[in-house]
């Protein structure tokens, strides 16, 4: 059974003569596990489709299942639940809140939750992002890879069932974006994560199992990558 399930989303914007389409009718699946780069140019509808993934917004119509749960049946307080136990969303400029430790960031998920911190879970989890030393660092004491490096910390507190990256290395020199991907790659490895990147940069979508292209709000390609190249 997919753990990603999207049925013909659209979503539209304004009315009559002024209406726009940012997503047309999107439908795919995504397998537990599985390493997903959504691609395409600006204005295509990939922020929109990774937004609506994310419970941010709502479409016009359509639909998403994450782990068997129709998210848009969901009332706004019952979605910002699911949200934040399910779904873990990592975005180009971090959305860190600057008055918090790296540590208290990452937990913040939970504590939101009111959910006890859970100490063993931080420990293995500052480790694998590297930043042991850092947890008590506010972020204007970190770098940006640095600051990356907790967001994706911060997505992977609650075990979601997916994690949804935004240009997760837009922000950053290619040093830092290359350890951002191979830090993805691990939490994809190492904990079965399920993993949707939206991203700009071709090095980056060939890493992945598998490459949606988005055009105009539709897909125009779906397609595994084998071996550095996309499969034909």
């Amino acid at each position: 059974m997919a753990i990603l399930q999207v049925n013909d989303l659209k979503k539209e914007y304004g009315k009559g003569d002024t209406i726009v389409t940012a997503l047309g009718g999107v439908s795919f699946s995504v397998e537990k596990g599985e390493f997903v780069a959504i691609i395409g140019a600006s204005g295509s509808g990939k922020s929109t489709l990774m937004h609506l993934l994310g419970g941010v917004d709502r479409p016009t119509s359509g639909g998403v299942i994450i782990d068997g749960n129709e998210i848009y049946k969901s009332n706004e307080s019952e979605l910002a639940i699911f949200r934040r136990r399910n779904i873990g969303i990592i975005y180009q400029f971090y959305n860190l809140i600057p008055t918090l430790s790296a540590e208290e960031n990452i937990m913040l998920p939970r504590l939101l939750d009111n959910r006890k911190p859970d100490k063993e879970k931080l420990k293995h989890i500052l480790e694998t992002i590297g930043l042991t030393n850092r947890a008590e660092h506010l972020p204007n004491e970190l770098s940006g890879g640095q600051q990356q490096r907790v967001s994706v910390g911060r997505a992977l507190i609650n075990d979601p069932a997916v994690i949804l990256a935004d240009e997760p290395t837009g922000n950053l020199d290619s040093k830092s974006s290359r350890e951002i991907i191979d830090l993805l790659k691990l939490s994809n490895k190492r904990f079965n994560q399920t993993l949707l990147v939206i991203t700009h940069d071709e090095n980056i979508a060939l890493q992945a199992d598998r490459v949606i292209t988005i055009s105009d709000g539709f897909i125009v390609r779906d397609e595994a990558v084998r071996g550095g190249a996309v499969a034909k």
